[in-house]
């Protein structure tokens, strides 16, 4: 099972898992979003904690599935997925937790963006390679976890960043050791089911009013130039030779 939830003590665990680097299928991708609906509409479900078991937390969108695909279809599908699963986690009525057990590029960036808090790995690296790959998408979410200029370093170089970066620019709230990572998210969990549900979903809609970054909109403009490039062929050709082995994206 790609992905899987289970609700326990007003906690619901979403695990992503694909191996072997837990690239998303565009059918994964719209089954986190129908995950997260169903919880946002389970009144006995007071925190999420999102994660993946695996070689890493996502490796950001199958690329080789795009590819073994004719046509504009299954692009522009693996566009509506992410845009209405980010804005789906982002809206989650409960606090979600992103509990990141290693590498997360990409779509992953989106996801832990749209959360919450994060809680990662010291092995966790977080990073954009979009440009390596012909397109451009998530910049938008990275610009909550790190400062502007970093920003365009990591977008322009595809460089990532490590745990222990994000937590001293204080957008990972906690780092431990691989094997703690779990025990940490759900002590935060926790935590929050200490106080009363009502005040929480209180804060939580107030948080998003607060909140500065228009992921939503932004990631549609990024979207719009990623269609250019793929009207080009640029991005077709990055993507062509990224599934036949002549470009090898670093993490």
């Amino acid at each position: 099972m790609t992905i899987r939830c289970e609700i326990e003590n007003h906690v619901a665990e979403i695990v992503m898992s694909h191996p072997p680097v837990n690239a998303l299928t565009v059918a994964d991708t719209w089954k986190i979003r129908d995950t997260f609906k169903e919880i946002d509409e389970n009144d006995e479900v007071r925190v999420v904690i999102l994660t993946a078991e695996g070689k890493g937390f996502n490796a950001g969108i199958d690329i080789k599935e795009m590819q073994s695909v004719e046509g504009w279809d299954h692009l522009l599908g693996s566009g509506e997925a992410c845009y209405a699963t980010f804005d789906q986690v982002y809206n989650t009525r409960v606090p979600v937790i992103a509990a990141v057990n290693d590498f997360c590029m990409g779509l992953g960036i989106g996801l832990v963006a749209s959360c919450d808090m994060i809680v990662a790995s010291s092995r966790a690296r977080f990073g954009l390679p979009e440009v390596d790959n012909g397109a451009l998408g998530c910049a938008s979410h990275l610009a909550k976890l790190v400062a502007p200029m970093k920003l365009r370093e990591m977008s322009l170089t595809c460089k990532p960043a490590t745990a222990d970066e994000l937590h001293a620019w204080g957008t990972v709230a906690y780092v431990t050791e691989p094997d703690d990572l779990m025990s940490k998210a759900r002590e935060i969990a926790g935590q929050i089911l200490q106080k009363p549900p009502a005040a929480v979903r209180f804060a939580k809609a107030a948080l998003n009013h607060l909140d500065v970054f228009e992921m939503h909109s932004n990631y549609r403009m990024e979207q719009g130039y990623t269609y250019q490039l793929n009207i080009m062929g640029d991005g077709e050709t990055a993507r062509d030779a990224f599934v036949s082995g002549e470009r090898v994206i670093t993490r």
